[in-house]
């Protein structure tokens, strides 16, 4: 098990973990306040790449907790980083919400949503905006042998109500429809992980990523060598870790478990 109490950097996912829905879980404040107390940081980590940070601080503030841009790392935070350097003067066609369009073009990228003979890249989020027009000029771009990047494989984005297709399950489909495959930034890729700890100043072994998808969150702090927290209050189950050859350093029922370790 793992020593919260020695942790400074807890790298936390959200839709699952900390909340689902509008939903707060039971014990995340009681949780967020212990790692103050022990002079640590936190710091949300999620691979939804449909809204943009001030919509997540919004959102938590309205939760009641006090949240700025700086308690936020993105997988679109996490794409852009990627592209610096390696797509500065390419036009990107990016498949997903208007906010994930507006981040691109904000960070300097040049970015379509129509279907044009200069696009090089195709990049692809976590689209709630998904139109059949979109998925016919992904098909073309992909026949035409452009770059492939996206976000996140997650193939569902848990809700109240239910799960809804996520990044992973378009990519999929696009798969299904072209025999491509993409390069995924988010996690379970450890970039995420790596640029907070670099951002931060953190060292591995200061650093524990708590998330509720093995084959996304738990396997991110795996491959950048960190502890890992499985909480059991979003969409995995205990035998995913078998499933996926992914093994976490804990298992956890829900967070509120994690703050009653730490005290």
């Amino acid at each position: 098990m793992i020593d919260f109490r020695k942790k400074r950097l807890f790298l936390l996912d959200m839709d699952g973990t900390i909340y689902l829905g509008d939903q707060l879980f039971d014990g995340t404040t009681d949780f967020l306040n212990q790692v103050r107390a022990q002079e640590g940081k936190y710091l949300f980590v999620t691979n939804n790449s449909s809204r943009s940070v001030s919509a997540y601080v919004d959102r938590l503030n309205g939760m009641g907790i006090p949240s700025s841009a700086g308690d936020f790392l993105t997988s679109v935070d996490a794409l852009i980083w990627y592209l610096r350097g390696k797509y500065d003067n390419a036009l990107i066609y990016a498949f997903g919400t208007r906010t994930f369009r507006q981040q691109l073009a904000e960070a300097g990228f040049r970015v379509t949503d129509r279907l044009e003979d200069g696009v090089s890249l195709l990049v692809c989020g976590f689209d709630t905006e998904l139109t059949f027009q979109k998925l016919e000029d992904a098909c073309i771009l992909l026949g035409r042998e452009v770059d492939f990047v996206a976000t996140n494989p997650d193939w569902v984005c848990p809700t109240s109500y239910g799960s809804v297709p996520d990044c992973g399950s378009v990519c999929e489909m696009l798969f299904r429809a072209t025999g491509r495959r993409p390069k995924f930034i988010g996690k379970p890729e450890p970039e995420m992980a790596l640029l907070s700890m670099e951002k931060y100043g953190y060292t591995p072994e200061q650093t524990v990523l708590i998330g509720d998808r093995v084959y996304t969150d738990i396997a991110c702090g795996v491959n950048a060598g960190i502890d890992t927290a499985f909480v059991l209050s979003g969409e995995g189950v205990p035998e995913d870790q078998e499933r996926f050859g992914v093994q976490a350093a804990g298992v956890y029922p829900n967070i509120r478990e994690i703050w009653r370790s730490m005290v």
